[in-house]
This record gives C-alpha cells, structure tokens and sequence, in this order.
C-alpha cells in the first residue's frame, strides 16, 4: 500500500475573507470561488490545499467544534528575501490582518514573521537571510 499526503484543508468562518487572505499570499484561487462551499487547489507538485465552510463539515461530522487552545497545523510561505517578507507582512496587516509576531532575524538563519488568518489560524513566513 502507498500513502501520500494529497490534501491539507482549512475550515472558514468567512470563505471570501479566507480565499482573499490567501491570494495575499500569492496563491492563484479562481475568481468567484469565494461563493463555493468547499475549494480545492492543487500546487505545483500536485499537493492539494482545500478549504470547506463549518456548514460542509458540519454535514458529515455534525458534533465538529472549531479547536480550542493552540495551533497544531501552521502553513508557512517562504519569501524570496527578507525585504519581499517585511513588505508582504506590512501589506497583509495593512489590508486587515492580524500580525502575531513581527519579522525578526531567527537564530537559525530566516527572516520570520506570524500572522493569524481571518479564521485565527497562524501563518508564517519566511525567508533565508544572507549570508
């Protein structure tokens, strides 16, 4: 048997605010997606993002909660250099978004920054820094 990771989903609150969000974040989401309930998205390499609005899971796991206490899951963007990361940070809090952790220099070598997206699910991004 042969098992690949095929899909990473996300449940939104707000599907046009999420997909918006995202397309920030420089993925190509199909304009007039924001009026579906279930969008998926496959990247170069064939993995699949896939987002569902609470209704759709709700339909098939009806006891669904929205989790409580933590992020388990965290999507990270890598930026081509430090500068391209603080612009995009400003330009994601600019539009809205809530900044979590402002960019830093990490000790293992990134430019890294966190922000939360309209669901409160944090992102990050990254870049390496010179050397």
């Amino acid at each position: 048997m042969t098992v690949r990771l095929d899909l990473i989903g996300f449940v939104v609150a707000d599907m046009a605010a999420s997909l918006d969000f995202y397309r920030k974040l420089g993925l190509e989401i199909p304009a007039g997606a924001e009026s579906e309930d279930h969008v998926e998205l496959t990247l170069p390499g064939g993995l699949r993002l896939g987002w569902d609005t609470i209704d759709v899971v709700k339909s098939f796991d009806p006891d669904w909660v929205a989790p409580v206490g933590g992020h388990r899951m965290v999507p990270a963007f890598l930026c081509d250099s430090p500068a391209e990361l603080d612009a995009l940070f400003s330009e994601l809090v600019g539009d809205g978004a809530v900044a979590h952790k402002e960019p830093w220099d990490a000790f293992w070598g990134q430019r890294y920054a966190i922000l939360l997206d309209p669901d409160g699910n944090s992102v990050e991004l990254f870049a390496p820094l010179p050397e």
